[in-house]
């Protein structure tokens, strides 16, 4: 039986979210040779098909709605539950963000179906496909088969790499009229509190303060050098709870989950909810007073000293690398 696997593409403030692409490379590989559909839900969201068809989508279904241009789970669900009833997958990937860890379940428990969230890793291909999932806030990793019923997954951003980019390719796009009836509830506006700039949960590079920041102003020193480097700022809880920064920003088990390519730990001890959330970076660098800190125990790289002395010497460094480029 050829493989049919859905892709749903989750747009954020008019463009796509990079997680989507990392989520077409998963369905490829669960479909194995079969066919790869990008869903896209909102309100005029068509001409995003281009940006999935580059990154590995066969065809596009699109639902446009009024209703859908803010995410609700009502909302999302009635409208991917319409493209499921047409288009009869095999499988069905979401992003595992706010949006996808919401809406999959619901998916999965009208579809009667189980849900393996949270992959950060896929082995094998077709029937044979075997997903890797962290247990444990990260000290485990379990191997999950799907062995009956449609497969549902949801992929942690920045783990799976999109496949190579090609420009131009195109496809078929098909849309379907839903009536989303019944909604218990509305999303008049939205109010953001976290800074602009690079998603968080996205971010290849991402500096975090602790309780050593001491202020919110001790946060400033840390946004230069995220702007710096292209990423993004993020807190433990501790620096949350003290009022430095907005929980936005909350790196950890009750916070936001990141695996970019550099995490600088500034001030940060290194409780264990903490490193829940940020273990798996690929690279870790830790700055803290303390040589005793929990911190080091998962840094590549320590850095045992003030991070009001060691911030403003690397923001200096790195501009003048930018300089001499």
């Amino acid at each position: 039986m050829s493989k049919k696997v859905l892709v749903l593409g989750e747009v954020r403030e008019g463009s796509l979210r990079n997680v989507s692409f990392e989520a077409i490379a998963a369905a490829k590989q669960i479909a194995d040779g079969g066919e790869v559909v990008g869903v896209l839900l909102g309100d005029a969201v068509a001409g995003l098909a281009s940006a999935l068809f580059e990154h590995g989508a066969d065809r596009v279904v699109t639902v446009e709605h009024p209703h859908l241009k803010q995410y609700t789970s009502d909302g999302y669900g009635q409208a991917l539950l319409a493209v499921i009833e047409q288009e009869n997958p095999t499988g069905i990937v979401f992003g595992h963000t706010a949006n996808g860890k919401d809406l999959s379940p619901k998916i999965a428990s009208k579809l009667q179906a189980g849900l393996v969230s949270d992959v950060t890793s896929i082995e094998g291909a077709g029937d044979d496909v075997v997903f890797i999932r962290p247990i444990y806030s990260g000290k485990a990793f379990e191997k999950v088969k799907v062995k009956d019923g449609v497969v549902l997954a949801s992929i942690r951003p920045n783990n799976i790499a999109p496949l190579e980019k090609a420009p131009g390719k195109t496809g078929d796009v098909s849309s379907i009229t839903v009536d989303i009836t019944n909604l218990r509830s509305i999303i008049k506006e939205v109010v953001r509190k976290s800074s602009e700039g690079v998603d968080l949960s996205e971010a290849k590079v991402v500096v975090a303060g602790g309780r050593g920041v001491k202020s919110e102003e001790g946060f400033e020193p840390l946004k230069e050098l995220a702007d710096l480097l292209g990423g993004a700022v993020g807190a433990s809880r501790g620096a949350c709870d003290a009022e430095y920064c907005d929980y936005s920003l909350q790196i950890g088990q009750t916070g936001k989950v990141v695996t970019p390519d550099l995490y600088i730990a500034a001030g940060i001890s290194g409780a264990i909810q903490h490193l829940a959330g940020m273990s798996n970076s690929k690279v870790i660098v830790a700055i803290n007073k303390d040589p005793e800190a929990n911190i080091f125990k998962v840094a590549d790289y320590g850095i045992v000293g003030d991070l009001f002395e060691v911030i403003p010497l690397l923001i200096e460094e790195f501009k003048a690398l930018k300089v001499n480029a």
